[in-house]
Order: C-alpha cells, then structure tokens, then sequence
C-alpha cells in the first residue's frame, strides 16, 4: 500500500500563539464544519468582536514553555524516554500525562502500576530547577469522555474527586492540575448535553478547594467542531489557562476520509476565533504543537498528496507501535533512509511526504 505522511515539526512544547489574521463568521467550509448552532457556545459569531493582536515588539509567546511527558514512553522498544532524559532547564512547566478517574469510585487514579515512582522522579526534577512546576494531567484520550460526564454530574461525584486530588497532590509534591478531558457532549463521545454547565461547575468548586497554592489548566481541542460545546467563557474565570490542543481522528463527526493535516492554520484559526468572541484573554490561551504526525494508507497510487481520499491508517511505527502515528524520530528516520524530500504546504504550516 502507498503511504502518505503529514509531518509537524516542533516539539510536545506549549508556548502561547496569537494569531492576528481577520476573521469573519463561521458557516460551512471546505472542512466539512457545519454552520454554528444556535445552541452552541458560539452562537456570538455575528456579533460584533475584535480579534486580539500583538504589539510590533511585544507579546506574551514566550511567558510559559510547557511540556506534556508521556509516561508510557519509558516502555518503548525503542527511542524511550525516561524522565532522567528530559532537561529540566528548558521548561517552565511540565505535565505528567496521564493519571485517570476510577469508574466506581471518581477518585483519582494511576494509569499504570509503574507510574507512582515516575511521579516522584518528574516532580524531583524541581531540585535542578528550582522555578518548574510539574501538573498532572488527568485524562487524555484513552480516558474517554463518559467517566468525566459521569464525574461531573453530581455533587458527591464531584466532591470525591476533588478530594482525592489534594491528598494526590500533596503526597507526590505536584504543584498544579491540567483537566484533559476528551470531549464534554458530542454522543459520539459518551457524553451529555448537560456537561457544559457542569463542567463550569466542577472548575469552579475545584478552584475553590485547591485555593491560589496549586495552579488549574484546562486542555481544549482547537478545532470548532469540539470546541463549540466547552462554555469556554465561564470555563475561564476557574482557570489558570488553557492549554489547546489540535487532535484528529477518522471517527470525527465532521471529518471526510481524505488525507489533511493533523493541524493546520485555517482550523487553528477558526478554532481560537471562538475564543475570541467570547472575551478569553489571549494571555490565558497557550496553543500545543505535537511532537508526531499522522500517517494514511491512500486509496490509490494516482492521488498522493492532502486531500486525497485514504483507506485507513498506516503500518504503526517500529518504536511508539501505534498505527497512524509516527513520533518525530521515526519521521526523520523514514527521510533519511528514503532520501526524501518533505512538501510544504505553506497556507497549513505543515509538509507531507509519500
């Protein structure tokens, strides 16, 4: 089968992004997003609204770097990555990815029997950096988006979960929490029209209960298709900031099966627009850049490039084993063995190679 690759340089890095491009309101596009619901979060789109921009000589890009470490990374075959390989200088902050709920009790829970030591070895990193900070972040995609619904629902749920989040916090000397849940309401996600108030809710008595001493982020997607459904507005006042993050998948509601870039400027865009209208602080928004690309078995041999339709993902990759994704190691690894050269598609920010 022929393979094609979209690449995203960079790094598993936050740093804080204003776009300054203009805008208008957004109704059906070449993405296949839909016109905004009148019920959704963005019902302000034709409003009046002032995109942010940044002083020819100023900016905030540079307040924050912030890495998220995957703590299944120790047990690749190859290429792992081990806390005592991450230099603690480079990063304001670094999130611990992931810890869970438990479905029974809400409590917060390890993701693997391994993870309670590597939780003392990220946070003892602070003694070569004496200025990181080192979150949890709970959640993440193989969490699913019904144990947060379930979570969030009700006042004794909600209770439990912060409560066992400061004894968590305390014990392993974490100085913050990211909330990485993936996605609150689409049914495609096993959640409720109802978890955007609650949501609202949870942040606000979490905020309440861990007080100035620990910090408090939230992961949003970026593209409008999911981020419609957060009341990003209220989800704010609770918040520290928001860490955006630009995930894909074949099972998206509003997703065509054609070849397009993991993250591309034209969704990113439409996505912090949103943010926009609503009021949020482009100071409280730090935008992600993956550390890894998507990679498509195609349809046919006679259409190669972004857009062309796909059959599914490619042959996982020798190191991370995962269909479809490939880290950025293993992407310069295929060029320099194949002695390719990558396309850039200039208008996405992104390059692809077949």
């Amino acid at each position: 089968m022929h393979s094609l690759l979209m690449l995203l340089a960079g790094s598993t890095l936050f740093n804080l992004f204003l776009h300054v491009q203009s805008g208008s309101c957004i109704n059906a596009d070449s993405s296949g997003y839909i016109t905004i619901k009148e019920t959704s979060h963005a019902a302000k789109c034709c409003e009046e609204w002032t995109k942010p921009t940044c002083p020819v000589n100023g900016g905030s890009a540079n307040k924050w770097t912030i890495g998220y470490w995957q703590s299944w990374a120790t047990a690749r075959p190859c290429d792992a990555w081990k806390v005592s390989d991450i230099d603690a200088t480079k990063w304001t902050h670094i999130n611990f990815a992931f810890a869970l709920i438990d479905k029974t009790t809400y409590e917060v829970a390890q993701m693997a029997p391994t993870d309670v030591q590597q939780y003392m070895q990220l946070t003892d990193l602070k003694r070569h950096n004496p200025n990181l900070k080192v979150f949890i972040s709970i959640g993440g995609w193989n969490a699913g988006g019904a144990v947060f619904s379930e979570m969030v629902s009700s006042t004794s749920r909600r209770s439990a979960f912060i409560n066992s989040l400061k004894r968590f916090l305390r014990q392993y000397v974490f100085d913050g929490v990211d909330i990485n849940w993936e996605y609150s309401v689409p049914e495609d996600y096993s959640c409720n029209q109802a978890d955007s108030e609650t949501y609202v809710e949870f942040l606000k008595e979490l905020r309440a209960a861990l007080g100035i001493k620990y910090g408090v982020t939230a992961s949003l997607p970026v593209s409008f298709w999911h981020l419609q459904h957060f009341d990003v507005k209220n989800l704010a006042k609770h918040i520290d900031w928001f860490n955006m993050q630009k995930n894909w998948n074949s099972e998206a509601t509003a997703a065509e099966s054609v070849v397009q870039a993991h993250s591309n400027l034209t969704e990113i865009d439409q996505g912090l627009d949103l943010l926009w209208r609503n009021g949020i602080d482009p100071q409280k928004v730090v935008l992600g850049l993956g550390f890894y690309g998507s990679a498509f078995t195609l349809e046919s041999l006679d259409c190669s490039k972004p857009g062309c339709r796909f059959l599914g993902s490619a042959d996982e990759g020798r190191c991370t084993e995962q269909p479809g994704i490939l880290s950025n190691s293993e992407i310069q690894d295929i060029i320099t063995d194949n002695r390719m050269t990558p396309i850039l598609v200039k208008e996405d920010a992104v390059k692809y190679i077949t």
